[in-house]
């Protein structure tokens, strides 16, 4: 059975992270994606390491990043600067479905490969934009970055310990709001394929980091515009559910996620404290939360009595839920992950066997393929321009010559 995209063909003007990843999961999803790159250069995050992959002769040749992020494209090297390479990236993207670019707003005017531009030559075409703060707005002309977007958009005001405890606003360990907007670029590119289907015609989509980051406060954005009052930051402590937080054990770490009445009155079982699902100020949720700063001091005093591992085996038995806090190392050995099989490996026709993280959709009846290589920067140059374009051996020798593709 085919791939759910694969009749599907994206055109991926972006890199870093947030185009680059909805090109990945477009990928994954059976589309064709070529990854336009600068000859010589190409995407910034071939460069962004350590760690490598090294070549046969020792010599970094793939930085871990870029691999994260690019599996399953073509690459081809084209010099956005020069006509000749403007007017191939327009006649790839007349044969396109999606196009995602993620330069300033503006940037692809001067090079005619604007969305005005290319709808032109393609009234079927899908244009994503990726920008910091959007196509509108004060803030559009501004460079937008993950970290600075995390802050902005309120994420780090929620992050971290509180400052009574020493703690700071704290970003997120990865580079979370460039992710989701990935992830929102890739719904919005399907929903804008649905549309198409219905009307035969193609769209503009206009995304902005900033408002990813806003969207996805979630609970948190509507406890404040619902309750008035302004969220700050509480650890691994949750606003809304108690007890749902990490705890000290005699030897390490658990998370708790006591998440209904019920399962209180299974863990204060199993933690031999019976007594306190009937005091009034614990019996219900809203009673835990508004006493957490009691209830919590009287539960850690009593996990810090056992080992982790003794507590989460008799947590589980009783239904409570629980976890480890696991390091990556102990995340690829869980033998959950590895049942799933989120561990893959891809086959890089010059580095051999490269690990991968596998994407995690499971279809009942439709192939998904995470394990395709990321290209070596303009692998795919000559046979997209052949094979798609109908150029001759010799005009992309002369292309070549003349330094338009690499």
């Amino acid at each position: 059975m085919p791939a759910v995209l694969e009749t599907v063909r994206v055109l991926d003007l972006s890199r870093i992270l947030a185009g680059p990843w909805a090109g990945q999961l477009l990928a994954d999803l059976g589309a064709e994606v070529i990854k336009v790159e600068r000859p010589g250069r190409g995407d910034d995050t071939r460069g962004w390491g350590p760690p490598y992959l090294n070549d046969a002769d020792g010599h970094p040749a793939e930085s871990a990043y870029y691999l994260s992020t690019n599996r399953g494209k073509h690459s081809v090297a084209i010099d956005l600067t020069r006509p000749e390479g403007q007017a191939l990236v327009r006649a790839l993207a007349a044969q396109s479905d999606i196009l995602l670019e993620n330069y300033k707003v503006g940037g692809l005017r001067r090079y005619g490969l604007d969305y005005a531009s290319l709808r032109g030559v393609n009234p079927r075409l899908i244009y994503c934009s990726i920008t910091g703060f959007g196509q509108t707005g004060p803030y559009r002309e501004r460079a937008g970055y993950d970290f600075l977007l995390q802050a902005m958009g309120g994420l780090m005001s929620i992050t971290g310990a509180p400052d009574a405890d020493g703690g700071e606003p704290t970003k997120v360990g990865v580079a979370l709001t460039d992710i989701l907007t990935g992830l929102y670029a890739t719904v919005a590119s399907l929903g804008a394929l649905a549309h198409r289907e219905r009307t035969g015609e193609g769209q503009h989509i206009d995304l902005a980091l900033l408002d990813v980051q806003v969207a996805t406060l979630a609970n948190q954005a509507m406890n404040y515009l619902v309750g008035g009052q302004v969220p700050g930051r509480m650890g691994n402590a949750h606003p809304n559910i108690v007890p749902y937080q990490t705890f000290p054990t005699r030897d390490g770490y658990l998370v708790l996620t006591v998440g209904n009445d019920e399962q209180f009155r299974r863990l204060c079982e199993i933690m031999a404290r019976p007594d306190l699902p009937d005091d009034h100020r614990y019996a219900t949720n809203a009673a835990r939360v508004a006493n957490r700063e009691v209830l919590i001091p009287e539960l850690s005093a009593v996990f810090r009595t056992r080992a982790t591992g003794a507590w989460l085996a008799d947590l589980e038995a009783a239904g409570v839920p629980c976890g480890p806090v696991n390091s990556i190392d102990r995340v690829f050995a869980d033998p959950q992950i590895q049942a799933r099989g989120m561990q893959t490996v891809t086959e890089h026709p010059q580095l051999g066997a490269v690990p991968a993280v596998a994407n995690p959709i499971r279809y009942s009846a439709t192939p998904l393929d995470s394990t395709r290589p990321a290209p070596r920067l303009g692998e795919q140059t000559d046979t997209i321009l052949r094979d798609i374009l109908g150029h001759s051996d010799e005009a992309i020798a002369e292309l070549r010559r003349q330094r338009v593709i690499g």
